[in-house]
């Protein structure tokens, strides 16, 4: 894309199709106000809001989150889970995977991750940082028991991250599974493995931002400190 400076000001826009932006300076782009002025002291009151709106629009999977950790060797590692609790008061969030995953294992030698959030349809992405520890067994029990039957029986079934010779060979694993809490469509109660349960990520950092079709960003990050207000210090970043 090539630039073109405009007589009579400094603003530079877009040659081709975007050139009609430089009637106008940045200032007066429409853009979402969602990161305006006054930001509150802590992130996680916008956050759950911006969650919340995200679910509203109907896209698929607003829960989605991309979480990152890294083991002893340092080398990160990269998958997508779901968001399954945000506590605004405490500052964290929630997911839920077996407790000898890969990702768990990465965890209990450095318990330490980050995640993003990204919803499309609102130009929206958070980006959460901060260390690691297990849910209580209570949180996780409840979160267990509202999952549908057959979740809740691959649970039980799936050594996760671990090699299997084939495919029939883990349905045929699952089933057998399945059969001891009296198959798929029984009534019998699927109690939480105990190599299952949540995590929960305590912030240190959270930046929340905002697109705009031309690159002018809204980039606000929150770091937490005990001294500042609502025990986190606020910066606004450039793009």
């Amino acid at each position: 894309m090539r630039f073109q400076r405009q007589r009579g000001g400094p603003f530079l826009a877009p040659c081709g199709r975007s050139a009609r932006l430089a009637k106008v300076g940045f200032q007066e782009l429409p853009s979402d106000p969602s990161l305006s002025e006054p930001l509150p002291d802590s992130p996680f009151s916008l956050l759950a809001r911006w969650l919340e709106e995200a679910r509203a629009t109907g896209m698929a999977n607003p829960d989605v989150m991309a979480l990152a950790t890294a083991g002893a060797d340092g080398r990160p590692s990269l998958r997508m889970v779901l968001c399954r609790g945000l506590d605004a008061a405490r500052g964290h969030v929630v997911f839920y995977t077996n407790r000898d995953s890969a990702k768990a294992r990465e965890l209990a030698q450095r318990p330490y991750a980050s995640a993003a959030l990204y919803w499309e349809p609102l130009s929206r992405q958070a980006r959460i940082s901060g260390s690691v520890e297990e849910s209580p067994p209570a949180e996780s029990d409840a979160y267990f028991a509202s999952r549908p039957r057959l979740s809740q029986l691959a649970a039980w079934g799936s050594r996760q991250s671990r090699p299997i010779a084939s495919r029939d060979a883990l349905l045929e694993r699952l089933d057998a599974v399945a059969a001891r809490f009296g198959g798929v469509e029984g009534e019998a109660p699927v109690s939480r493995p105990p190599f299952w349960g949540g995590y929960r990520i305590l912030a240190s950092r959270v930046e929340l931002w905002v697109g705009s079709r031309v690159r002018a960003h809204d980039r606000v990050e929150w770091i937490r400190e005990a001294s500042a207000p609502g025990g986190w210090r606020r910066s606004r970043l450039q793009p």
